[in-house]
């Protein structure tokens, strides 16, 4: 019977020749290095597409006809060669230039462990569900490219994220595909006597076995944690099969095997890292682990809570409340249960440490990693102001601008994102065009000098590969769902890699509500008038996924699908199943327009335009995310945020007609105002600036030094300060806190007299302040006076950005604030501290005069860290 039928594989057997075609296929280095992939196209074009770009598949199913006859082409094995001559280099290539120069940090020193739930590597290895695992495999092989000392750590799902299927209906199929680890590069990590390492991890009431498997990436390591392991019970061997599968018990379980069997894992492969970063809070759990590890060694809970987080940096990725990890109370209480009895703190001092006004009963793994971290970060500018205002409870005495939030900007993995096609041209032009990914002189030499003519070309090449790609797709899927004939052959004339002439505009991403991509119909008549315009036709190309449980999101398919099926957008508007990376690398090299339109703040970064626009698509984009800081004006069109005092609404419809005005008014007709060489002239010079604005800024090399030198170095040292000798400058600054803490309440500060309300120009400014310390000393406290510029009506300037503790000095920092430090004397009269300056009056002008107190000691990250500030206000303004 069927049923009972065995099945044999039989394998080819690789010629010596070829023998190392093994090593190619076991180094994620294919998914960003072309030549490589091009290899095991040349063996067999077809079967590397049906086996879907999957180089351990395809070398269980190449006839051995073939690898025979290859091994004795002349022609192939120079190719094969020149690649493995290009991979061992890249392996063991010296660098170029200290790595403390690029860097601060230290080989042999030190070492970064990175710490996230998803990877985007490639598309065979689904370990990612979207932009945030994107970010982090490009964050994997940027740090590979720049040879820093890192590795990273995450969960090997067996059965990864879904394929996305849409029926005849636009209701998105889920389909789930286990892997079989034979078909991955992935291996098992073995100890000294080759036996698998393992880890045990405490789960509530029992214990977890976790397996450790390592993916090679470039020069790097990355670790991932599996509990499919024959000694635990079904229940648990299920913990790691699914990327956000399962319940909330799935998900902290998950988050638990990361956090803290993570950290075991390191130790049990003897890593010791100098600095963890925590990317989105999912992995926040091996704060408290790490935490165990001091308190086993004889420290305090406060004193390893400062040791541990001294070393750690948290990227938060989302404006999103809803994309925060939050478990109930009692989930939490009985997973975190046996850490508080062995820590010997109360369970409800480690609850505190997740407590957040999001949900006052539920425990947040964001502010878990707030709490346990002393750098934090959002991925852009805008982002950073959104999340210093929704974190603002953890410095609860701070304007959200003043709290210790940075940001560095997200970028992209240029040799994984940029198209064959440029990457042949600047391999031509300039071999070495790699090491200037963040030179902006050479990007607009590199890019400026192609002749127009040959511009315009390469990205009407592009375009005709993605119409010919997206052909295969869409007739799979309209056939599938037995779409009548006479569409399927509508959508074969669009879709013919000759059809380059209409402009074509993409939208592509995860399909969640404040994406907002209705937004564009909300208009129909107009739209459909724009898109059927005969002499100036526009397509429309929609592709993405919605999480399994956000409904709202599928709703927004549907509708899309619904669209596309309607006269007005038939044959105009297509939406593509089946998003994956393989899709994005289409769509983001091969339309004209990257359209993208999020709910102001909402969009924490949005990588895919960068994306595009590395490759010449123009961006026409709400400002927001890292838009707001790459447009220039010139390099694509931007849509301006309204009021947000509109109602939803209201603010849709105007930014909508905003939308269609841009479209109408200046996109459209710039594509179709054809010069003599039968292309648009400002087109392509709108689509070079895209080019050389964006490739140097936003870049995930320079995205990772900025990591390297601004958080991860600082954290190094700082770790390092705190552990020296035992720990003993981690216990003496909890011990301070301690003290701030219990004295803060009592702390109070006035004018001993109040200042002028005018003086003139050369006179001195004295002022004066009175302070009761409340236990505390003059030394554990900085009083500084802020001078705010006003304008001619009084208002005063933007409040101080943050500044490091200085010296009694003026200061005058990029927002025009002067600040000044007082210094302090005794008043045994008046039993307090009394602090006094006396200052050069500032130029001519109006000010607004600010005197603030907070805590501050030698061993702070930050100046503001512990969230506590006092504010004496002066109404009057001062007059020079």
């Amino acid at each position: 019977m069927a049923g009972h039928d065995h099945l044999l594989e039989v394998r080819p057997k690789l010629p010596k020749a070829l023998a190392r075609l093994e090593d190619l296929s076991g180094n994620l280095y294919y998914s960003w290095e072309r030549r490589v992939r091009g290899l095991f196209h040349r063996i067999d074009p077809d079967l590397w597409n049906r086996c879907e770009h999957n180089p351990k598949i395809f070398l269980r199913r190449v006839s051995q006809v073939r690898l025979k006859a290859l091994a004795k082409s002349p022609d192939f094995l120079f190719q094969y060669k020149s690649v493995l001559d290009a991979f061992d280099s890249y392996l063991s290539a010296e660098r170029d230039r200290p790595l403390q120069a690029i860097s601060g940090l230290e080989p042999g020193r030190d070492l970064v462990a990175y710490f996230c739930m998803e990877y985007g590597l490639y598309e065979s290895l689904q370990l990612y569900s979207g932009g945030l695992g994107i970010l982090a495999g490009d964050h994997c092989k940027a740090a590979s490219d720049l040879d820093l000392p890192f590795l990273s750590v995450g969960l090997m799902y067996r059965q990864g994220y879904f394929t996305q299927r849409l029926d005849r209906d636009g209701v998105q199929q889920m389909i789930y595909r286990p892997f079989r680890m034979e078909d991955l590069p992935v291996m098992p990590v073995t100890d000294e006597d080759g036996q698998e390492i393992q880890v045990a991890v405490e789960l509530a009431d029992r214990t977890v076995a976790v397996r450790v498997w390592q993916i090679r990436v470039g020069r790097l390591q990355l670790l991932l944690l599996d509990t499919d392991v024959p000694d635990n019970r079904p229940d648990d061997r299920r913990i790691t099969y699914q990327l956000y599968g399962g319940d909330r018990v799935m998900r902290i379980e998950q988050e638990m095997v990361l956090g803290v069997g993570g950290v075991r894992a390191l130790r049990a492969m003897g890593f010791h890292p100098s600095v963890w970063h925590i990317n989105e809070g999912h992995p926040a759990f091996q704060i408290l682990e790490r935490c165990r590890e001091w308190v086993s060694q004889g420290l305090t809970f406060p004193g390893a809570l400062e040791a541990v987080a001294a070393a750690t940096v948290f990227t938060t990725h989302t404006a999103v409340p809803a994309g925060h990890d939050l478990f109930a109370r009692e989930l939490a209480e009985r997973y975190l249960m046996p850490l508080a009895e062995f820590l010997s703190v109360p369970l409800s001092r480690l609850l505190a440490l997740g407590a957040s006004p999001q949900r006052g009963d539920a425990f947040n793994m964001t502010a878990l990693a707030l709490r346990g971290s002393r750098r934090h970060n959002g991925v852009s500018a805008v982002h950073r102001n959104v999340a210093a205002r929704m974190e603002a409870h953890v410095w609860p005495d701070l304007d959200p601008a003043d709290n210790p939030i940075a940001w560095v900007s997200n970028g992209v993995h240029v040799p994984t994102f940029l198209a064959r096609e440029w990457v042949n041209l600047f391999d031509g032009r300039y071999p070495d065009w790699r090491q200037h990914l963040g030179d902006v002189d050479f990007w607009e030499e590199a890019v400026g000098s192609i002749a127009d003519h040959r511009f315009w070309s390469l990205t009407q090449s592009l375009k005709s590969d993605m119409l010919g790609a997206l052909h295969g797709c869409l007739f799979r899927q309209y056939c599938r769902n037995n779409y009548p004939r006479s569409r399927i052959e509508g959508m074969e004339a669009v879709f013919s890699p000759e059809n380059t002439r209409p402009l074509i505009i993409g939208f592509a991403g995860r399909f969640a509500t404040y994406k907002r991509a209705l937004l564009i119909f909300q208009d129909i008549e107009r739209l459909g008038r724009l898109l059927n315009d005969p002499d100036r036709p526009v397509i429309m190309l929609f592709a993405g996924k919605a999480h399994p449980q956000d409904v709202p999101g599928q709703s927004l398919i549907k509708r899309i699908h619904e669209f596309a099926a309607r006269p007005p957008f038939l044959n105009r508007v297509f939406l593509i199943e089946g998003y994956d990376i393989a899709l994005a690398r289409k769509l983001v090299t091969g339309v004209d327009v990257w359209l993208n339109t999020p709910e102001y703040p909402m969009e924490a970064s949005g990588t895919s335009g960068q994306k595009a626009a590395m490759n010449g698509v123009i961006n026409l984009s709400v400002l927001d995310g890292w838009w707001a800081e790459g447009y220039d004006g010139d390099n694509g069109w931007a849509i301006a945020p309204h009021d947000r005092e509109l109602s939803a609404e209201q603010r849709d419809r105007v930014e909508a007609e905003d939308l269609l005005d841009l479209l109408e008014g200046q996109v459209i007709p710039e594509y179709y105002r054809i010069g003599p060489g039968a292309y648009s002239p400002d087109w392509v010079a709108r689509s070079k600036r895209s080019m050389i604005s964006v490739l140097p800024h936003f870049n995930a090399e320079g995205m990772v030094r900025d990591y390297a030198q601004r958080l991860y170095a600082p954290a190094a040292r700082h770790g390092e300060r705190l552990t020296a000798d035992g720990a003993l400058e981690a216990e003496r600054l909890a011990a301070w806190k301690a003290r701030v803490a219990q004295c803060w309440e009592g702390v109070e500060v006035q004018w001993r007299r109040l200042p002028p309300t005018s003086i003139l120009t050369g006179e001195r400014l004295r002022l004066e302040v009175l302070v009761w310390l409340n236990g505390l000393e003059s030394g554990d406290v900085v009083l500084e006076c802020l001078l705010n510029g006003c304008d001619g009506e009084g208002d005063a300037s933007e409040c101080l950005v943050p500044l490091p503790h200085q010296s009694p000095a003026a200061l005058l920092d990029e927002r025009s604030t002067l600040v000044h430090t007082f210094l302090s004397t005794k008043d045994e009269e008046e039993e307090a501290q009394v602090f006094r300056l006396e200052l050069e009056s500032p130029d001519n002008g109006i000010y607004q005069l600010h005197v603030r107190l907070y805590p501050w000691h030698e061993l702070l990250s930050h100046p503001f860290e512990m969230g506590k500030m006092l504010w004496l206000f002066e109404t009057e303004t001062i007059e020079d």
